[in-house]
């Protein structure tokens, strides 16, 4: 099925300049919401960061993030009136990182000026509130942004790209799994290390492609998520991303999260019609069964640093 116009793509090479060339990985399709098309993620010989190429153009990108896109899709349900019986949709994962604000995860911070990369409707940023924080948000979603601003939360409506100068530097800037999304991740980080104070906190989170997950389910793996992904970050590369920018990555952590080995095994599930079996492995995602053991699962995964989603805490330096 050929690509609409609007879903244009392109061919971008390796953001860290590398000339040596890529190798081909696999190709994958988008699993999520079958939007059509392939979508080929290759390794840069050189620096081997992995990118899906060629890739949806900046305008481009916006065809591939319908209406039923599962952040946009749950920010819907947030409003003023409703802030505390929705949160549960958002508020256990937002638990597990405000959790992990220990000396596994990140030093204790007094609490200052947080921006967030990608707000949706303001979960995270009205729980840091509520803790002290001064924040201020950047979403490109105008749906999502307007719930935001209803709760009186400061959120800028575009892309990082055309996003102005804060008014003073920030303590601390978060991105939950976001930065993987970005087209121009060196760009972006700088922009960080500007509106960031002299030894302010970045704090990062997205999928791990060193995982022994994508060495097993390949273009199956659910951390993939294509095309919206346009990076696939391992510890190492994103390491050399932080330090050409001015960060220094202080330590990851693994998310306490079984859900990218689930949901892969209900893609394999699928494509051999195991329907009923696919079915179970949603609902234990979901939650809506084995709920226990879910979350020790979910606990293995994380202390083996082997459940397939990390968050880098860096300092800039």
């Amino acid at each position: 099925m050929p690509l609409p116009a609007e879903a244009a793509l392109e061919d971008a090479p390796c953001p860290l300049g590398c000339s040596a060339g890529d190798d081909a990985v696999f190709t994958g399709r988008d699993r999520s919401y079958d939007q059509p098309g392939e979508f080929t993620i290759v390794r840069c010989r050189s620096c081997r960061l992995m990118r899906t190429n060629p890739r949806p153009t900046r305008a481009g990108i916006r065809y591939y993030y319908p209406s039923e896109y599962a952040p946009y899709r749950d920010t819907r349900r947030i409003a003023p009136e409703s802030l505390a019986e929705s949160a549960s949709l958002l508020k256990r994962p937002i638990q597990r990182l405000l959790k992990a604000w220990d000396a596994r995860a990140v030093p204790p911070l007094p609490a200052g000026r947080m921006l967030e990369i990608g707000c949706a409707a303001g979960t995270f940023l009205h729980l840091m509130a509520e803790r002290g924080w001064q924040v201020n948000g950047l979403e490109l979603s105008e749906n999502a942004a307007r719930l935001a601003k209803s709760q009186g939360l400061p959120v800028y409506v575009g892309e990082l790209e055309t996003a102005t100068d804060p008014s003073s530097p920030y303590d601390l800037i978060v991105g939950w799994h976001v930065f993987e999304h970005l087209h121009e991740p060196l760009r972006a980080l700088t922009k960080f290390w500007q509106w960031s104070k002299p030894g302010g906190w970045l704090a990062l989170s997205m999928p791990d492609a060193s995982s022994w997950e994508l060495s097993v389910f390949k273009e199956r793996w659910f951390g993939l998520q294509l095309p919206n992904h346009l990076f696939h970050y391992e510890p190492a590369t994103l390491n050399e991303l932080l330090a050409r920018t001015g960060w220094r990555a202080e330590r990851y952590f693994w998310h306490a999260n079984p859900n990218n080995l689930l949901e892969s095994l209900r893609y394999c599930c699928c494509d051999r019609g195991w329907h009923g079996l696919a079915g179970f492995f949603l609902d234990v995602a979901r939650g809506r069964r084995f709920h226990h053991p879910h979350r020790l699962l979910g606990k293995l995964l994380g202390l083996m640093h082997a459940s397939g989603r990390m968050t880098v805490w860096a300092r800039r330096v």
